[in-house]
């Protein structure tokens, strides 16, 4: 039994944790003229960090260890960059919060120390990574402990416990609870210590669902043998026949409590396979398909591609701060297509902002400076930078610089093998490159047979976006009738920027290369006059689908409506949250999250006709039925700050596929628990498309008074389901995790046909 004060035990020989301890001044950077000193301090738990203000009497911040996603070193951020004359890289770094908390960035005295917290902030962050599912129960546990014992003398009487199970979301019986407290006050002081209430509340979570599974399975009503297991493997959750046995005796190895007799029975008893069905394996995702499973030497065209729009932008189209932590962000989440809206700047530098708006600007050569430092951390495929260009020559040519200067041979210059191909390389032929998607002078054929035409007659529309921007309600037509500089153009070899005629023109005279893109209304008119016609367009060339711009919130579109059409960018406002990035998550949390999942066959091939409205006229069409009982939830966050209030949850299914697979429904609502509350309901849905699909699970709190709160979501595509008894692992609306809360639920999917 683990209690709160382990996490730190590695600590004694650790310098770097010694001096966090200890604590350290730093200076706390907002702007160029924002600097302030602040004490730092790690907290003895090892997982929360302290600080105030030297000035401000008692007042004090902390943040969790765990809401920290990575440390980066040096001037990496904008605010560090902007006082890199004051302050030498090696004495500041920047912390970089998960979802969209901004970042804290800090400024040392000396090497040594900025050394320290570098060092041991990503020795904690990699510590936590490493912990396994019941020690991170434990810390859960032992944080909450933390935040209700007020008064630091780690114990807590029967009346602040009451509080504390309140705060997690617990509404209970009294009795109950006081028998439990009772029984786990095994220092009879009328108190519980972290390790007590550790075991209080993992008496009080015991899981009568899991139990009647395992009992159901168990000879002897004690444990699982082998074969009991086998058989739980076999026919519950439909594992393959062959590996059964090995699988059973590993699982026994890595999940079975080695204090237990049972592991040396090759059996299991109820906490191992507690643990198991809570682990990466007992989860809905297929952990398979989670790593890189798909071929990767298709033509570009082949693939959806993550991408992101108005990418500079961390909030709204109208006054939202433009940022290069945008484009790391975007980066840093598995995006492989940029956007950039470049205009001319002063003193000769081209800015990135979105024109005639308030939004503030950005140079585009710190746009470029991010690309090359981060476009192949998570991912090692190609990266398209998309420019909305307003530049003149001059300006262009200044990009044109920036972009071979900084990128060097990152940048794509010329086709792979220097011929004229007839199709685009794969994204593994085109691993490490950033291509250029904008306008051209001439095509691949000519930039390879000599001069192209002079510069003078190269007048034509230098940007692609046909958006209006409805702003102080005047409209400012987005198209710049200007000249293309020579040295932009050659820059560009894939992805040629052109406008769209008609799906037969672009038949009969486009070029493989040649990509257009339409607003999101374009692309729904297409898709209604001639979904076909627009599957079979996106066999050969690539599309661009992005928000309207009347879209001034920067809110976004549903993406699974393009998806449909074969459309491989379609292009999200990254740094807003809701159901459409939820969506866009959901599909490229598979293959490794490398920003790339290949298109299903009948959507490759060009001789084949897919239209989404009619998926059941294909080729190979087999419709499944899908049938998920939502058994139980776990540990619920709470969505509401009052004490008092605790969530009175339900669980919404919903399917996100062509049109006849659109799918909602739902479970009962259960009064008053966010804690464990259990539903055992059945909710089925026919998939007829069950490539193309993508299944949401949304929890809720439900208020019959006004709109219900938002309480979790997961998103995953159908493909990647784990058949049998599995646990869901909630996500926030940002998409980042919110341990322990999950949904356990039993999986079907059966042939119709």
């Amino acid at each position: 039994m683990s209690g709160c004060h382990n996490v730190c035990q590695d600590r004694t020989g650790d310098d770097n944790l010694q001096s966090m301890i200890v604590g350290t001044v730093m200076r706390k950077i907002k702007s160029r003229t924002w600097k302030k000193q602040r004490y730092f301090k790690l907290q003895e738990d090892c997982m929360t960090i302290w600080y105030k203000s030297k000035k401000a009497g008692n007042a004090h911040s902390t943040f969790s260890v765990s809401d920290v996603e990575t440390v980066r070193e040096g001037h990496q951020s904008e605010v560090l960059l902007s006082i890199a004359d004051e302050f030498p890289p090696d004495r500041c770094f920047t912390l970089v919060f998960r979802g969209r908390r901004g970042n804290l960035d800090l400024v040392a005295d000396s090497a040594d120390e900025a050394q320290s917290w570098i060092k041991g902030m990503r020795k904690l962050i990699e510590n936590l990574e490493n912990m396994g599912e019941s020690e991170k129960l434990d810390q859960w546990i032992c944080e909450w402990f933390k935040k209700a014992d007020k008064n630091n003398d780690g114990r807590m009487n029967f009346r602040e416990i009451r509080v504390l199970l309140k705060m997690m979301n617990v509404d209970m019986n009294e009795h109950h609870a006081h028998q439990l407290f009772m029984t786990a006050d095994k220092s009879q002081t009328g108190t519980l210590e972290d390790d007590e209430f550790v075991l209080f509340y993992k008496m009080l979570t015991q899981r009568e669902d899991v139990l009647r599974v395992f009992q159901d399975f168990s000879g002897d009503g004690q444990k699982l043998s082998l074969r009991d297991l086998e058989e739980f493997l076999r026919d519950e959750q439909l594992e393959e026949v062959d590996g059964v046995q090995q699988l059973a005796m590993e699982l026994i190895e890595r999940y079975e409590p080695s204090d237990t007799g049972t592991k040396m029975l090759k059996a299991m008893s109820i906490d191992g396979f507690l643990m198991y069905l809570a682990s990466a394996e007992g989860s809905i995702f297929h952990p398979r398909q989670q790593s890189l499973y798909q071929d990767m030497t298709q033509p570009l065209n082949h693939y959806f591609i993550s991408s992101s729009h108005n990418t500079y932008l961390m909030e709204d189209q109208l006054r939202g701060h433009s940022s290069v932590e945008g484009y790391i962000r975007a980066l840093k989440r598995g995006c492989r297509c940029v956007e950039v809206d470049c205009w001319d700047g002063p003193n000769g530098e081209p800015i990135v902002y979105h024109g005639h708006t308030f939004t503030s600007k950005i140079l585009f050569k710190d746009v470029v400076n991010a690309l090359r430092n981060y476009a192949f951390k998570v991912s090692e495929y190609p990266v398209i930078l998309s420019t909305e260009n307003h530049c003149g020559v001059e300006q262009q040519r200044v990009m044109a610089q920036h972009l071979n200067t900084i990128l060097g041979d990152k940048l794509l210059k010329s086709t792979l093998d220097g011929k004229i191909p007839v199709s685009f390389p794969s994204p593994e032929e085109l691993k490490g490159k950033i291509l250029l998607k904008g306008k051209k002078i001439g095509g691949l054929e000519e930039s390879r047979n000599g001069p192209v035409e002079p510069e003078d007659s190269l007048t034509g529309e230098v940007s692609d976006e046909d958006e209006f921007i409805q702003f102080n309600s005047r409209s400012f037509p987005q198209k710049s009738k200007q000249r293309l500089s020579k040295e932009l153009s050659d820059c560009v070899v894939y992805c040629k920027s052109v406008h769209f005629s008609s799906f037969k023109h672009s038949r009969v005279h486009s070029k493989f290369y040649e990509i257009s893109s339409f607003t999101e209304s374009k692309a729904r008119k297409h898709l209604r006059e001639a979904g076909a016609e627009f599957v079979h367009h996106n066999t050969r060339q690539l599309t661009r689908v992005y928000p309207s711009g009347l879209r001034t919130d920067s809110s976004n579109f549903n993406p699974q409506e393009m998806w449909n059409t074969g459309t491989q960018i379609v292009a999200l406002n990254f740094q807003t949250a809701g159901v459409e990035m939820d969506l866009n998550d959901g599909l490229f949390s598979q293959n490794g999250r490398c920003g790339y999942i290949l298109k299903p066959d009948f959507m490759r091939m060009s001789e084949r006709r897919f239209d989404p409205e009619v998926p059941h006229n294909r080729e190979g069409y087999r419709p499944l039925s899908l049938c998920i009982q939502v058994i139980s939830g776990q540990q619920l966050p709470k969505v509401n700050i009052k004490e008092s209030s605790v969530v009175d949850p339900f669980v919404r299914v919903e399917i996100h596929g062509v049109p006849l697979d659109q799918a909602k429904q739902e479970t009962r609502y259960i009064d008053n628990n966010g804690f464990n509350p259990v539903w055992y309901d059945t909710l089925r849905f026919t998939i007829h498309a069950p490539e193309l699909a993508l299944v949401r699970f949304v929890v809720e709190d439900y208020d019959k008074a006004s709109r219900n709160d938002f309480v979790g979501q997961y998103t995953l595509p159908f493909s990647c389901i784990q058949q049998g008894y599995r646990h869901i692992h909630l996500l926030s609306k940002d998409g980042t995790s919110i341990p322990p809360a999950s949904l356990f639920v039993h999986v079907r999917i059966t042939n119709l046909v």
